[in-house]
C-alpha cells in the first residue's frame, strides 16, 4: 500500500477535497438526493470548509484521497475516495478526531448508510437520535452518533 499522510488542509486544497467528497458521496450514497450542484460544493469547500473549519486531508500517491472536517465537537465530514476505502484511512481519521476532541464527538450520518453505522459503532460511537430527515437539506432520514471518552 502507498504511504498515506494526514495533514491540515490549506486554501489550495479546496478543489481536491471537494472532488473527493463528490466521488465519495456518489459512490456511497447513490440514493440520496444532493441539494447542491458540484460547483456549489466546490464553492462551499473553498469558502467555508478549508478556511473556517478544521479540515484534514489524507494524501497518497501525491493526491488527496480523503477528507475529514471537525466543526466544534462535531465530526462534520469524513469522506474517502472510493478506490481508497478499506485501507485504514478512516480509522486514522477517527483516531485523529478523538485526539483533537478528547472530551467527545458527535456526528450525523444517513440511515441508509449502513457501512458508516458499522464503522462508527466499531469506533465506540453510539446512536442517540434518529430523525425523519426534515432537519437536513437532503430531507433524508439520519442518525446522530456520539462518542464519549471512557466508553459507552
Amino acid at each position: 500500500m502507498s504511504s498515506v499522510a494526514l495533514r491540515r488542509a490549506t486554501a489550495t486544497d479546496a478543489g481536491a477535497a471537494a472532488d473527493v467528497w463528490l466521488r465519495s458521496f456518489a459512490a456511497a450514497l447513490p440514493t440520496v438526493v444532493r441539494p447542491h450542484s458540484d460547483d456549489d460544493v466546490r464553492t462551499y469547500f473553498r469558502e467555508v470548509v478549508v478556511l473556517l473549519r478544521e479540515a484534514w486531508l489524507a494524501e497518497a500517491a501525491e493526491r488527496v484521497v480523503g477528507v475529514m472536517v471537525l466543526d466544534g465537537d462535531q465530526l462534520s465530514q469524513l469522506y474517502l475516495d472510493p478506490d481508497w476505502r478499506g485501507r485504514g484511512i478512516g480509522d486514522r481519521f477517527v483516531d485523529l478526531a478523538k485526539q483533537r476532541r478528547p472530551d467527545g464527538l458527535s456526528l450525523w450520518t444517513f440511515q441508509v448508510n449502513k457501512p458508516a453505522h458499522r464503522f462508527y459503532e466499531r469506533h465506540g460511537f453510539i446512536a442517540v437520535e434518529h430523525t425523519d430527515g426534515s432537519g437536513n437539506e437532503e430531507q433524508e432520514p439520519d442518525v446522530r452518533y456520539v462518542w464519549s471518552p471512557g466508553g459507552r
